[in-house]
C-alpha cells in the first residue's frame, strides 16, 4: 500500500459510450494501481464519470462499474446533454467537492495515452499546478479536422490567446487551480484557455493519440465550430477592433472614391460608366457587413447567455 498521501481522480466526460466506458475505467483501474504500488498517489485514489446526457446504456454501466468497484468509481449523470467543456466543468468541481489533491481529465475512448498520466503526476511532485497534455502528432485525424485544428490555434495565437498548437483537454489540475475555477462562474468558460490565462506553474507532457477502438467520436464539424467560436469569442475582442479598422478603412476609401468621381465629373467632364464595378462593390461591402455583423452577434450572444445566469448544467443522479 502506498504511503503517499496525494489523492488522485480522474475524470472522465461520456456521451452514448456504452461501447468503450467498462473497459476504460478497468483500464485506467490497472494504470492506477501501479502508480500507487509505487508509492506515488494514494489508494484512496479513484475514477469520476459524468454522464453527458448519454441516450444509450452508458449510465447503467457506470452503476454497474460503482457496485463493482465501490468508491473507486463514482459518478453524475446530467439530465441532458450540454456538452463536452460542461461536462468537464462539472468533473472538475465534483471532484474537487469529493476531495483531491489533483485530478486528471481524459477522453472516454482513450485514444490519449493512459500512460502518460504517470509523468503527470512526477511533473505535479516536481511542483507543476497545471500539467497540459501536448498531442505529438495528427495522424489519426481526417484531413479537414487536422488542418482546421492547426488554423484555429494560429488564429487564437493571432488573437493574443496564446495556447500550444496540439493542446487538448488531458491535463492534471491541483487543487489549487480548481480553487480558482470555482470563482468563474461564467456559463462559456473555454478551458483550454482558462488553465493557461491564470498563470499557474504549468508543465507540458507529449503523447501519442492512438485509433479509437470502438464506436466514433462525438465531434462533429458543428460541434467543433462552436467550441473554436467560444473560444476566440471567450477570450479575445481583437475581432471587434479588427471590425472596427475595416469599418474606418471602408469609410476611408469610399470617400476617396467619392473625390475620384468628382474630379471626372467636374474637371474631366468624363462621367464614369462602371455600373457593374458598382454591382461589384455594393456586393462586396454587403457581404463584408454581414460578416461584420454575425462576429459583434457572436459577442452578443457571449452577453446574452451570460446574463441570464443559467446554471451551467443540472445533475439528475450521483454516485459517490
Amino acid at each position: 500500500m502506498s504511503e503517499n498521501k496525494t489523492v488522485l481522480a480522474i475524470i472522465i466526460p461520456c456521451y452514448n459510450e456504452e461501447l468503450v466506458v467498462k473497459s476504460t475505467v478497468e483500464t485506467l483501474l490497472k494504470v492506477v494501481e501501479g502508480i500507487v504500488t509505487k508509492g506515488k498517489i494514494s489508494d484512496k485514489s479513484y475514477i469520476y464519470l459524468i454522464d453527458d446526457g448519454s441516450k444509450d446504456k452508458t449510465w447503467d454501466i457506470i452503476e454497474d462499474l460503482h457496485k463493482t468497484y465501490g468508491s473507486k468509481v463514482k459518478g453524475t449523470k446530467f439530465i441532458r446533454n450540454y456538452g463536452n467543456q460542461k461536462a468537464l466543468i462539472a468533473g472538475l468541481l465534483g471532484v474537487k467537492e469529493i476531495g483531491c489533491d489533483c485530478v486528471i481529465s481524459i477522453d472516454a475512448d482513450l485514444q490519449q495515452d493512459e500512460n502518460a498520466i504517470e509523468t503527470f503526476i512526477d511533473e505535479y511532485h516536481n511542483g507543476a499546478e497545471i500539467v497540459s497534455g501536448i498531442r505529438n502528432d495528427r495522424k489519426t485525424d481526417s484531413f479537414f479536422k487536422k488542418y482546421s485544428a492547426l488554423c484555429f490555434y494560429r488564429l487564437m495565437n493571432l488573437l493574443g490567446v496564446k495556447i500550444p498548437p496540439n493542446h487538448s483537454d488531458f491535463r492534471l489540475v491541483s487543487s489549487k487551480g480548481l480553487e480558482i475555477l470555482e470563482k468563474y462562474s461564467e456559463e462559456g468558460l473555454f478551458l483550454r484557455g482558462f488553465f493557461h490565462e491564470i498563470g499557474l506553474k504549468t508543465a507540458y507532457v507529449h503523447f501519442d493519440v492512438k485509433p479509437r477502438a470502438l464506436g466514433c467520436s462525438k465531434f462533429n464539424f458543428f460541434s467543433l465550430t462552436s467550441l473554436a467560436l467560444n473560444g476566440i469569442t471567450a477570450f479575445s475582442i481583437v475581432p471587434l477592433r479588427i471590425i472596427a479598422a475595416i469599418g474606418f478603412l471602408t469609410v476611408l476609401g469610399s470617400f476617396l472614391f467619392a473625390l475620384e468621381v468628382i474630379s471626372e465629373k467636374y474637371f474631366l467632364h468624363n462621367t464614369p460608366k462602371g455600373w457593374a464595378t458598382l454591382v461589384i462593390l455594393l456586393a462586396f461591402f454587403g457581404g463584408l457587413q454581414i460578416f461584420c455583423l454575425g462576429i459583434i452577434g457572436e459577442y452578443l450572444g457571449q452577453i446574452f447567455n451570460e446574463v441570464k445566469a443559467r446554471p451551467r448544467y443540472i445533475k439528475e443522479k450521483e454516485l459517490i
